[in-house]
């Protein structure tokens, strides 16, 4: 199924495999994705793609300065008829949400995702209501560069399992969605493969692969590392490494394993703990990049022998 689901996603999606399969690890291991990048490659053609191929229901919120929290979560409007308060759901009640442009938007607005992506549920009039599940969020993130940006709080970063940078499609892959453009191969025919059940049996089973004491504590050491390293201001938080661990799992269940090597581990690191690192700014200064530094750190954990 799985195969079925990546292989139809790159007909449409092309010349992206790694992204997409990291999207789907994801996915299989119930996290979030951050998608930052220029307008144009792909973001929302990845989104609609992978809900249409689930099956699973599909909400865009296109976020912009005057977007209000009300607009993500949902609000309670007076009914005359009845006199009573109805509850109208907001874009968030979607098993695939697609929050564009999120740093396009208030802190305030942004700040509305939190509950949704951390319990899978919000509140509205202190009233809460169940997502549904499976539910997850793909974001799409402008470079900090561009006019009308708000820098995302760390507290928000924190929520994303990855951060993905898509980049620009090589020669053959462009000329390819080209072709397919203009043969109208687009995400509103596509043919499901598999529905959001079966996602969700999918991560029970992602939940049941092994992870040893020690494959765990290579995790642990490698967040660890990042808030000992002098050239971050802020290093990764504890649930940088659930995140890890989980993602690791799911990349196992990918692969046909039962179990997670350290390997599952190191190959994530990056995508995983990038978005969660602040530089400093004599590290800025001297041209070091988060991903190198992250590099370097992996390759100062110790390896479980087991």
């Amino acid at each position: 199924m799985i195969e079925k689901l990546e292989k139809q996603i790159n007909e449409y999606f092309v010349g992206k495999e790694d992204v997409v399969k990291k999207v789907l690890i994801c996915l299989l291991a119930g996290g979030h994705v951050l998608l930052e990048d220029v307008p144009g490659t792909g973001k929302t053609t990845l989104a609609r793609t992978l809900a249409a191929s689930t099956s699973m229901s599909f909400g865009r919120i296109q976020f912009t300065p005057d977007t209000l929290p009300s607009d993500v979560t949902g609000v309670s409007i007076y009914n005359m008829k009845t006199q009573e308060f109805e509850f109208r759901e907001g874009a968030i009640a979607n098993n695939l949400v697609l929050a564009d442009e999120i740093n396009r938007t208030s802190p305030k607005t942004q700040a509305s995702l939190l509950e949704a992506m951390a319990e899978g549920r919000v509140t509205v009039d202190k009233v809460t209501y169940d997502l549904p599940d499976p539910f997850m969020v793909i974001a799409t993130e402008n470079p900090v560069e561009f006019a009308g940006t708000y820098p995302l709080p760390e507290a928000q970063t924190d929520r994303f399992m990855m951060r993905l940078s898509i980049g620009y499609p090589g020669k053959e892959e462009e000329n390819l969605m080209v072709k397919n453009h203009i043969e109208g191969k687009t995400a509103d025919i596509i043919e499901s493969v598999c529905t959001g059940e079966d996602i969700k049996a999918l991560r029970e089973k992602v939940k049941r692969v092994h992870v040893s004491d020690g494959v765990a504590d290579y995790a642990r050491q490698i967040t660890e590392l990042t808030r000992n390293e002098s050239g971050f201001v802020l290093g990764a938080s504890p649930r940088a490494t659930l995140h890890l661990v989980d993602a690791a799992r799911a990349a196992a269940f990918i692969d046909g394993r039962d179990f997670v090597k350290p390997d599952d581990v190191k190959k994530l690191a990056v995508d995983v703990l990038h978005h969660r690192l602040i530089l400093t700014s004599q590290s800025t200064i001297s041209g070091k990049d988060t991903d190198s530094m992250i590099k370097a750190l992996v390759t100062r954990a110790k390896v479980p022998m087991e």
